[in-house]
């Protein structure tokens, strides 16, 4: 929890103000894509080499604390390069951003593996729901603490705002670092037999329970990047909204994604993650196509509410099974497949999507209209074609899906866990994950 909340507080000064600061180093519109593309390319192909890492490390807390640490340390150069660099500021901040975003996610089946030794099968729900709350709430209070220092130093002071983000954005990512080395590992469990290799496991994706569960995935991120950049783009070029109107539509999305997770993670607890995920599923197809109602701020708004109500249980589900289904002594590996190729598919996503957008026909006025529409379409053939050859790996209650979202849950809180206080290690876990 607290490592979660270090760790979003960090994202919310920096994740949506990079782009900002490579406009005040004067980057081109080719140059801000590659931004967001060049990092999320490399950071799925180190998911593939985040298993050989690992044993080479020998703990996953071996990996995890050195990679915490360098992307933290990255932040020095980040800030420093509208002072030290007098050309190719934004190749050198490309550079830089890149590192530290692979560092940042190289530790990811690592960290998902150990996180599902340490949680309760019975509790991942709760447990996942109350931690995606409490960072979700700090990166959106940091985030409007960095509008407001950024806004201080307005004009030709700017890049010492960005110093002073990027500066505490460091301090509280060693603060992550520092929860993480007093976090507890648990022996990792290791196959007996030869592990099946990446290539094996990448090989079975569409034959195993688990591979359709990561192919389901990755597919509708893959159709949700094909319009996720763009309703930016509608509701600020087309649409002509002010930054005040822009802010609260996409507010309206986090703050029911925030109401929502606990809300989701006790009915996953109770009824199994992919009773959720086929509830929030049929919701998808329909999200997109919700912006084609009507270009009314309070509208919008409400599609953004219909939208954070899904993807909350949507997003906390599928990472939870993910977890269920895996196998704990290739956790790490699997995790790396499903994270390398759910990152494979938002980056072709991302990249048809820029070649589409210019060239579908005007729908309803405005030519993003067909991209959206486009969007829901393809998400309603995946989850007709893909979501019925996946089952459930827990033995739990057929609930109706009707009964299960009026259901009752027990109010059990996950901070119970916390019989010592938090300062005092456990010595191991109380109870086997599995």
């Amino acid at each position: 929890m607290l490592d979660g909340s270090a760790w979003a507080a960090m994202m919310g000064l920096t994740q949506n103000y990079m782009t900002p600061f490579a406009l005040e180093l004067k980057a081109t519109t080719s140059q801000i894509g590659l931004l967001s593309s060049i990092p999320a390319l490399l950071t799925a192909i180190a998911q593939l080499v985040s298993p050989n890492l690992l044993e080479r490390a020998g703990t996953r807390k071996g990996l995890i604390l050195p990679m915490v640490f360098l992307n933290a340390l990255m932040f020095i150069p980040i800030m420093l390069v509208p002072f030290i660099f007098q050309g190719d500021q934004v190749w050198w901040l490309l550079a830089f951003i890149t590192v530290s975003t692979v560092a940042g996610a190289v530790i990811n089946p690592a960290w998902g593996s150990m996180m599902a030794d340490l949680v309760p099968m019975r509790l991942r729900g709760r447990f996942f729901g109350n931690r995606g709350v409490i960072t979700g709430f700090t990166m959106l209070v940091f985030s409007f603490v960095a509008s407001g220092v950024l806004t201080l130093f307005k004009g030709t002071n700017v890049f010492y705002g960005f110093v002073v983000l990027f500066s505490a954005a460091l301090g509280f990512r060693m603060l992550s670092y520092l929860f993480l080395s007093k976090q507890y590992e648990p022996a990792r469990k290791i196959s007996k037999n030869n592990s099946p290799g990446m290539l094996t496991l990448i090989k079975q994706t569409g034959s195993t329970n688990l591979g359709r569960f990561i192919l389901y995935i990755a597919l509708i991120d893959f159709c949700v990047a094909i319009s996720g950049p763009f309703f930016s783009v509608y509701m600020l070029r087309d649409l002509h909204f002010s930054y005040l109107q822009f802010f609260l539509v996409t507010f309206a999305s986090s703050v029911a994604m925030l109401a929502c997770l606990n809300y989701w993670g006790k009915r996953a607890d109770a009824a199994g993650n992919l009773k959720v995920i086929k509830i929030t599923s049929m919701l998808m197809p329909i999200v997109p196509v919700l912006w084609l109602g009507s270009t009314n701020v309070i509208y919008l708004m409400a599609a953004n509410v219909v939208s954070g109500f899904a993807w909350s249980g949507y997003g906390l589900s599928a990472v939870n099974f993910v977890y269920d289904a895996s196998e704990p002594s290739i956790r790490h590996k699997q995790l790396a497949v499903f994270n390398a190729m759910d990152g494979f598919a938002i980056c072709i996503g991302f990249l048809l999507g820029g070649f589409l957008a210019d060239k579908l026909p005007v729908l309803l006025g405005y030519r993003l209209h067909s991209i959206f529409t486009l969007s829901g379409c393809l998400r309603a053939v995946v989850v007709i074609v893909l979501l019925r050859r996946i089952t459930e790996v827990r033995h739990v209650p057929g609930i109706p899906a009707w009964d299960l979202l009026k259901l009752n849950v027990s109010k059990e809180s996950t901070l119970n866990l916390f019989k010592k206080p938090f300062w005092k290690a456990r010595k191991s876990p109380e109870e086997p994950t599995e």
